[in-house]
């Protein structure tokens, strides 16, 4: 059973700065890649930003420049460095990870609230 546990979200102000961590657990061999997704009401699932285990990385073009995805593989963990926010940035974010598929992402985190208000 593996499980992906979010943190770090939390209630900031626009041009406010957040770093959500994911870690994984359980048993893992190895992971391809691990990317964040997020959602807002009303709205469709996006994918934010996705990294693999070499370290390639892409991001939406909505938080290109000013979003960073990174990971720790001995820690089965992703991060997202989140700075400029802007109150569209408010959504539900979620990690997901793609470990052992053919393709896609085959779990996911039950996710963490950003909410960028003033």
């Amino acid at each position: 059973q593996v499980q992906l546990v979010e943190s770090g979200g939390g209630l900031v102000q626009p041009g406010g700065s957040l770093r959500l961590s994911c870690t994984a657990s359980g048993s893992i061999f190895s992971i391809a890649v691990m990317g964040w997704y997020r959602q807002a009401p009303g709205k469709e699932r996006e994918l934010v930003a996705r990294v693999t285990r070499t370290g390639n990385s892409d991001y939406a073009d909505s938080v290109k420049g000013r979003f960073t995805i990174s990971r720790d593989n001995a820690k089965n963990s992703v991060y997202l460095q989140m700075n400029s926010l802007k109150p569209e940035d408010t959504a539900l974010y979620s990690c997901a990870a793609n470990i052992g598929a053919t393709m896609g992402w085959n779990y996911w985190g039950q996710g963490t609230q950003v909410t960028v208000t003033s």
